[in-house]
């Protein structure tokens, strides 16, 4: 699937109806769904916590506070790409403060050509949150296998006193035998003797 087929999810947390209408024209809903704008950090916080979103852009500062911390806690959590929009006088010292956890900055007044362009950005970086999340649960998926053979392997071992490699050549004979995974042998394993 193309970047361009992609749908995103995003949180916009501004006060300023001049950049959320100018946002709104960036944001259309063949691509981007849902949208939920809101206009400080407590209802953004509320919002969070019952659905995660793709993008989550903050229009520094707003009503209740500047958003600096909102934007660290949420560039933290996986999967999700954050945009700061800040003052042009104190860019270089947010950015430094937000950088390394993740979070895009941009300074303020900012064009919708530069605005549509850190959308494309976002993308790209979502993309690859994507990749590294499917990467992971691999690993975690090959981890319980592990986990699941070698309970299955001491199961062997104390019941039909096997020794490792015995028990380890069982698991694997029965399961190319059989055509199933290592994994299916091992739950059956676990399944007969507990």
């Amino acid at each position: 699937m193309s970047l361009k087929e992609r749908v995103y999810s995003v949180l916009v947390v501004s006060s300023a109806e001049k950049l959320n209408t100018a946002l709104s024209s960036l944001l259309p809903e063949a691509r981007y769904a849902p949208v939920q704008t809101v206009g400080n950090v407590s209802a953004a916080k509320r919002i969070w916590s019952e659905r995660s979103f793709d993008y989550v852009i903050i229009n520094s500062p707003l009503p209740d506070e500047v958003g600096t911390r909102f934007a660290i806690d949420i560039g933290k959590a996986a999967g999700t790409v954050v945009l700061l929009l800040v003052k042009a006088e104190i860019h270089n010292e947010v950015r430094e403060k937000v950088a390394e956890h993740g979070v895009f900055t941009l300074p303020k007044p900012v064009s919708l050509q530069v605005l549509s362009l850190a959308l494309d950005w976002m993308a790209s970086m979502r993309e690859r949150l994507r990749g590294m999340e499917k990467k992971t649960l691999s690993f975690e998926e090959k981890m319980e296998e592990i986990r699941i053979v070698n309970r299955a392997k001491w199961l062997l071992i104390s019941e039909l006193k096997m020794d490792e490699p015995q028990a380890h050549r069982y698991i694997e004979k029965q399961a190319m035998d059989r055509c199933v995974s290592r994994r299916e042998v091992a739950e059956e394993i676990i399944r007969t003797y507990t």
